[in-house]
C-alpha cells in the first residue's frame, strides 16, 4: 500500500506540518512540527502539536521518525514536545553542524547536547516502517535544508513554495541563491507527476495549499518558469531579499531549533528565558 499522508496547515505561521505512513504496519513519521509560540506574552502551547498527536493516535500509528527539513526561522519546533509525548527518533540534515556554529556565535551560547537523534547524510536512505525514504540535500535557503523523499512524494521544506509564491529567502547565515536555484532544479528533475509538499503557504486571495507537482512547478513556479537562468533568479533573490524585515520568530525560534524544539532549562526561579541578542543583527 502507499504511503498515507495528511497536511496540518498552521495559519499563524503559514507552516505546513506532515504526518506521513505506512499502512500496512502502521508505523509513522511527522515532517516538521510547530511549537505554538506568543511572542507578545511569552507563552507557548501545544495546540498544533497535539492535533498531530490526535491523528497519531485516531489511526492507531506509532511514530517512528520526527524529521526537520531545517531550523526554522518563523516558528519553534515541538520535536521535543512530540517525542516527550510519542516517542520517535529525531532527525535533521547533517549540516545542521554548519547552522548551530553560526547562531551559537550569535547567541553566545555553543550547542553542546542538542536533542537530535540522527544527521541524515545526502541520498541516505532509511524506513518509515517498510516503505523505504531518502532524505536530499537542497541548500539554499540555509546550508542545512533537507528534502524527504518517499515514493512518488517529496517533502521539500523550504526550497520550492507554491507556483504562485516561488522560492524563499537566501539571506540567513549560510544562505545562498544560486545555491537554492540548483536545489530546486534537482527537485525539478524528478518525473513530472511526483508530488511535491511544501512546508509553508501564505495565500493572498486563495485558501491555503500545500500539494502541487513538479509538472506544475515547472511550468508555473514564478521564480523559475520559462527557462530563468541561475543569473536572473540570483540577481532577482537577491534584490528581493534585500527589502525582507527579520521574520517576528527569528530569535527566539532558532535557538530552540537548533536544539531540536528543547526549550532552555528553567532557572533557579523556575522560569526559562530565551536570549535576545541587542545590535548583533
Amino acid at each position: 500500500m502507499p504511503i498515507a499522508i495528511q497536511g496540518f496547515h498552521d495559519p499563524v505561521t503559514g507552516t505546513v506540518s506532515y504526518v506521513a505512513h505506512d499502512p500496512a504496519t502502521r508505523q509513522a513519521a511527522v515532517i516538521d512540527p510547530v511549537l505554538d509560540f506568543d511572542l507578545a506574552s511569552g507563552r507557548t502551547a501545544t495546540r498544533s502539536a497535539d492535533a498531530l498527536l490526535a491523528h497519531l493516535q485516531a489511526l492507531g500509528l506509532t511514530l517512528q521518525w520526527i524529521l526537520e527539513t531545517h531550523a526554522h526561522a518563523d516558528h519553534l519546533s515541538a520535536a521535543h514536545h512530540l517525542q516527550r509525548q510519542a516517542g520517535g527518533l529525531i532527525a535533521i540534515g547533517a549540516h545542521i553542524r554548519e547552522v548551530q556554529a553560526a547562531f551559537g556565535r550569535l547567541y553566545n551560547q555553543p550547542v553542546q547536547d542538542d536533542g537530535f537523534d540522527r544527521l541524515l547524510g545526502d541520498d541516505e536512505r532509511f524506513r518509515i516502517g517498510g516503505i523505504e525514504a531518502t532524505a536530499l540535500l537542497v541548500p539554499g535557503h540555509t546550508p542545512a535544508d533537507m528534502a524527504y523523499r518517499i515514493e512518488d512524494a517529496v517533502f521539500v521544506g523550504d526550497t520550492l513554495f507554491m507556483p504562485d509564491l516561488g522560492s524563499a529567502r537566501c539571506d540567513f547565515p549560510g544562505g545562498d541563491a544560486a545555491q537554492l536555484y540548483r536545489s530546486m532544479h534537482r527537485l525539478l528533475a524528478l518525473p513530472p507527476e511526483t508530488r511535491l509538499f511544501v512546508c509553508h503557504d501564505y495565500p493572498v486571495g486563495r485558501e491555503a495549499r500545500w500539494q502541487t507537482t513538479v509538472a506544475e512547478q515547472r511550468a508555473a513556479n514564478i521564480h523559475v518558469r520559462g527557462g530563468v537562468g541561475e543569473a536572473e533568479f540570483v540577481a532577482m533573490r537577491r534584490t528581493r531579499d534585500a527589502t525582507l524585515g527579520v521574520p517576528a520568530l527569528m530569535l527566539p525560534s532558532l535557538q530552540v531549533n537548533i536544539r531540536a524544539g528543547q526549550l532552555p532549562p528553567a532557572e533557579s526561579n523556575g522560569v526559562a528565558y530565551l536570549r535576545i541578542p541587542i545590535n548583533a543583527l
